[in-house]
């Protein structure tokens, strides 16, 4: 039994409960499509952000007005932006009076500004169910029956799902993948609806359906006013609460394009990476270390073996199978998200420019230089564990 420690071994094991973590989700992360009609179509407010959204607002609007839903609002805040949002806004909303737009206040101190758009949108919605969402997303006609349909059928106070993350340049490929990746390879779906852990959930703030006293019970967007992943401590809420927390595939119902070039990505993730582990130090090296060895270890080895510095042994085989199964996992969350397959083979890239935002995202957090969209974070309280 002792062979069970070495390296090799305990990688290779890590990997096959990831890969069984992966195709275990493909049963348990209903697609949307897949939902019953729901049994009555409360009222629902969909709630939409915007700050110098212009090469996004119209397109996004446009796809939540031509929902398949007998009762809902659509409510965009403009947030302080300094593009054309507001004026493209006001295009958009003569003649549909399903459309409310409306003018952010000043943003408060203490509080992340997407956080405090959000928490206007939501005191100025009358809906049974709040959706919230992005200005980069686009919606299927059928989106927002469906996300109903799926609301009643799992009994969900909060349902969150995975759209389809569109990329098209080199750079979106290398990074953007990480996020579905951690969804389809980390989060076990099925024990995360059955348990209420709250480190069992992964919110999507592209998409989040709450039941209107849901929302309010957790104290909405005021209780995160502060904290960089909202959506993610949201879910958390939501679960410490206990009330029902579920996730859906939308990958055929919503789709999404996060940024557009390397440097919005970068820049992005830089913001969220740290947060993620609800600024704490020590998780968040021990995660990244883990990866290193699970993804790194194997390529360090086989690299040495080849050019003689590492004798082969035994151990060899126990190696390549761990690239094996990186690879696989990795297609099969590119599978998933449309991404061409040949980008599996570069993971030990995507890891290693994530290593380096990740510390970059702690440095940031720590000194209080975290920005978004021309605005520095607040700084939060940093902890070991």
């Amino acid at each position: 039994m002792q062979f069970l420690w070495h390296p090799e071994v305990v990688i290779v094991i890590f990997l096959s409960a990831v890969l069984l973590i992966a195709l275990t989700n493909l049963w348990f992360l209903r697609r949307l499509s897949s939902y019953p009609e729901p049994p009555r179509f409360p009222r629902v407010s969909i709630l939409l952000p915007a700050r110098n959204e212009e090469r996004n607002i119209v397109q996004c609007v446009h796809s939540l007005l031509a929902q398949d839903y007998p009762d809902y609002r659509v409510i965009v805040l403009d947030d302080e932006s300094t593009d054309r949002t507001w004026e493209l806004l006001q295009n958009l909303a003569k003649g549909d009076d399903r459309l409310t737009i409306i003018k952010g206040k000043p943003l408060p101190e203490g509080w992340i500004g997407k956080h405090w758009a959000c928490h206007q949108l939501a005191e100025a919605a009358d809906g049974e169910l709040l959706l919230f969402t992005d200005a980069d997303t686009r919606h299927h006609p059928y989106a927002l029956r469906d996300a109903v349909g799926a609301v009643f059928a799992e009994d969900a106070d909060l349902l969150t799902a995975i759209p389809r993350e569109e990329t098209r340049t080199f750079g979106e490929r290398i990074i953007v993948p990480i996020v579905p990746w951690a969804v389809f390879s980390l989060l076990p779906v099925g024990l995360c609806h059955a348990l209420r852990a709250p480190i069992l959930s992964l919110t999507i703030g592209q998409f989040m359906l709450f039941r209107r006293q849901a929302y309010d019970k957790i104290g909405g967007h005021a209780a995160v006013r502060g904290h960089a992943v909202d959506d993610v401590i949201l879910g958390r809420l939501i679960k410490a609460y206990r009330m029902n927390w579920r996730m859906a595939d939308a990958a055929d119902r919503v789709s999404c394009r996060m940024y557009w070039n390397f440097r919005e990505a970068y820049e992005g993730f830089t913001k969220n990476v740290f947060a993620a582990f609800d600024y704490a130090i020590i998780p968040f090296f021990l995660t990244y270390f883990l990866f290193a060895v699970v993804f790194w270890g194997p390529i360090f080895y086989l690299t040495g073996a080849t050019l003689g510095f590492v004798p082969p042994g035994s151990e060899t085989g126990f190696h390549f199978l761990a690239i094996l199964f990186s690879v696989f996992v990795w297609g099969l969350t590119h599978w998933r998200s449309g991404i061409p397959l040949y980008f599996a083979i570069l993971y030990p890239v995507t890891i290693a420019i994530i290593f380096w935002i990740a510390l970059r995202s702690m440095i940031f957090a720590i000194t209080g230089r975290a920005t978004w969209k021309d605005r520095t974070l607040v700084k939060y309280r940093v902890r070991w564990w």
